[in-house]
């Protein structure tokens, strides 16, 4: 039997796997070149934006102005685009000028690690902040969602004469496609309304799922959310695998992400035939892959073509944990069965985080997942999954268990590829 090396994102340093050649199935984005000169595509988009006037002439130096960027759990290249995108608004003084770091439900970011995501010169010259969506003090009220649950922004978004929001986009797995609106809402808003947001309705509308915009009630939420709060610039990436700069989406917040998202339509979703008896996903390596919260997602991915009673393996580091101690993983170890777990939550009142569990618990229900990460064995377990400690010894002992006839897919990249069996 002939063997091929397939290399896997995964952390900062990736993983290669030796699987059996005729087996196995890759399945990965189209490829596109990363753009010549990032910085010239960005400035250009800058001045020659989607549905807005050029950045420059759109803020007045007296303005107040607010500017969105993604946590360290994103991979978007905060490092080059802020700086960037600085150098567009040099006339504004800096006093007027707050950088809102958008965690959503996650952990703040420390000094050291917003210094290494903005440049040291980006906090040394101007005001970062965290948003916290705990802090009710810090948020305002722009109306309610679908469910009458008020929606609570972050005041200095809501506050600033211009909002602009950054961030890159990819296939999301109950979203549609990240960024855009993501940015205000689930971003910079506060606990209750995202978890109104993330409510089991919204996510059990097949509409919420990876590519679909449009007729998704929980996408929906979040572009009602955002116009309500008043008109923003978008600036939004497409990145490739090797984290290049492959599209630049400037302008207004809808009409820039919409073409962002056809964008990267293109290029991510792929056609599959028939599903896989396994399927082996990543979570793109770091920093897409600190925890196993973060982790769901390329299960997600792997989980539209396997079959069900088939096995997914998720090859995420998970070097910051769970993360431990979060409220997705104090109620994955809530009880010891997954099925009644399961039950439980879809008729108990909704709780921080919920959303992730539900939705693992529920590929849990048609197929075993195994994970490959830093975690120890006890605590993968703790979480109902199984630990797989040499993914290629696996897959070549339950392709064989499983007959001649069995496959495996691959997903490299994980959510950045998605996958979709072809009807009929």
């Amino acid at each position: 039997m002939q063997y091929r090396e397939v290399p896997l994102a995964y952390g900062t340093r990736g993983l290669g796997v030796r699987l059996p050649a005729e087996r196995t199935t890759v399945i990965e984005p189209a490829h596109r070149p990363g753009l010549p000169d990032e910085r010239a595509a960005v400035r250009a988009a800058l001045r020659q934006p989607i549905g807005s006037p050029p950045l420059r002439d759109l803020v007045k130096p007296g303005d107040r102005v607010c500017l969105v960027f993604t946590d360290s759990t994103r991979a978007t290249p905060n490092e080059r685009l802020i700086p960037w995108l600085l150098e567009e608004l040099a006339h504004v003084p800096p006093a007027n000028l707050t950088l809102l770091n958008s965690t959503g439900t996650h952990r703040a970011n420390t000094p050291a690690e917003l210094a290494r995501m903005l440049t040291p010169a980006v906090p040394a010259r101007y005001r970062v902040l965290n948003h916290d969506c705990h802090d009710d003090a810090s948020l305002v009220t722009v109306g309610t969602l679908r469910d009458g649950t008020p929606a609570r922004l972050n005041r200095h978004l809501v506050e600033a004469d211009v909002r602009i929001i950054t961030g890159f986009i990819e296939p999301h797995f109950f979203a549609g496609f990240s960024g855009g609106p993501k940015g205000i809402l689930p971003g910079c808003a506060g606990l209750r309304t995202v978890m109104a947001n993330h409510r089991p309705a919204n996510l059990a509308h097949p509409n919420a799922t990876f590519g679909i915009t449009e007729g998704n009630p929980l996408w929906e939420e979040l572009r009602d959310a955002a116009r309500r709060v008043g008109p923003g610039f978008l600036l939004n990436v497409a990145l490739n695998e090797r984290r290049e700069i492959t599209g630049v989406f400037a302008g207004d917040l809808e009409a820039a992400h919409r073409a962002g998202c056809e964008f990267v339509r293109a290029t991510a979703m792929q056609p599959v035939a028939a599903p896989f008896d396994l399927v082996l996903t990543t979570n793109s390596g770091a920093p897409l892959d600190l925890n196993l919260y973060q982790g769901v997602k390329g299960a997600a991915a792997a989980a539209r073509i396997v079959k069900d009673g088939g096995a997914i393996v998720l090859a995420c580091e998970c070097r910051e944990g769970v993360p431990a101690g979060s409220p997705f993983e104090r109620l994955l170890r809530s009880a010891p069965d997954p099925a009644g777990l399961l039950a439980r939550l879809e008729r108990e009142p909704m709780q921080p985080e919920q959303w992730q569990v539900q939705i693992l618990l529920r590929i849990l229900r048609r197929a075993r997942v195994l994970l490959h990460s830093a975690l120890p064995e006890d605590t993968v377990r703790a979480c109902h999954l199984e630990p797989c400690p040499d993914i290629g010894t696996f897959v070549r002992q339950e392709l064989a268990r499983r007959g001649p006839d069995a496959r495996v897919a691959v997903l490299p990249q994980g959510p950045l590829t998605i996958p979709y069996l072809i009807a009929g």
